[in-house]
């Protein structure tokens, strides 16, 4: 979706901005949620359930039928968009039996121990190789358990930024890019001209379903120098107030 508002009706979204940039572009956002309380402002703190079974080590195995580890890295990728569901959807069992060619039982079941393994790994906060080593048994499969690792190593970061922002009820801001245009007008009178600012904003709408990721708004924005000098001023005080909250112990 492509639409352009007036700098009155998005200047809320666009205040989502962390502070005023020298370059073009600016990645995602640090994921850090803000919720009021009777003391100002609080952080909402993310807390990832342990698994309450054991994690069924025997049905990783099936990994090895994958054909390379992106189909690997693709499986893990949709066990960790399911978060802490305690059932997994017909539609991911399917992709999952259709991939590795097993009866649904077995997709199912690998996709549940997937989804242990990141949870146990999220829980404890592990990040490099050598912690996500000793969650696997020593006696697993040597090759997948390194394959898995070196997964898990990468992406964990990823998976983490996720179930925070699935926590999240508001839109997040992703990305955004900006050009300055001379805006002109003409009449009979006279000629006119002045620079203004486009702002398009990336805003990834709130998930509505465990196993898809939702899609990617574009909007537009078009500021004045008198708006956008009212914008820096607030981003300043945002800015100054967040430095001021984190520095407290």
């Amino acid at each position: 979706m492509n639409s352009l508002y007036s700098a009155q009706h998005v200047c809320c979204l666009a205040l989502m901005l962390s502070s005023p940039r020298e370059s073009s572009k600016v990645k995602a956002l640090p994921p850090v949620v803000l919720i009021s309380s009777s003391h100002g402002l609080a952080t909402l703190n993310l807390k990832i359930m342990a698994p309450t079974d054991s994690i069924n080590f025997e049905a990783l195995n099936i990994l090895l039928k994958a054909s390379s580890k992106e189909q690997v890295v693709a499986l893990c990728q949709q066990a960790s968009t399911l978060g802490q569901a305690k059932s997994v959807p017909t539609q991911t069992v399917a992709q999952v039996s259709a991939a590795l060619s097993v009866e649904p039982t077995e997709a199912r079941q690998l996709t549940q121990a997937l989804q242990a393994v990141i949870s146990t790994c999220l829980q404890q906060d592990l990040s490099d190789s050598a912690s996500i080593q000793q969650v696997f048994p020593a006696d697993f499969h040597q090759n997948l358990r390194n394959l898995l690792v070196g997964v898990l190593a990468e992406h964990l970061s990823q998976w983490k930024t996720q179930a925070i922002n699935s926590q999240v009820s508001l839109p997040q801001l992703v990305d955004f890019d900006w050009r300055v245009d001379m805006k002109t007008s003409a009449d009979s009178v006279s000629h006119m001209s002045a620079a203004t600012c486009l702002l398009q904003l990336k805003v990834q709408n709130v998930p509505k379903h465990v196993d898809r990721v939702p899609p990617v708004d574009v909007v537009n924005v078009e500021l004045s120098k008198e708006t956008l000098d009212t914008m820096l001023d607030g981003l300043g005080k945002i800015r100054d107030q967040l430095s001021s909250v984190a520095a407290k112990p």
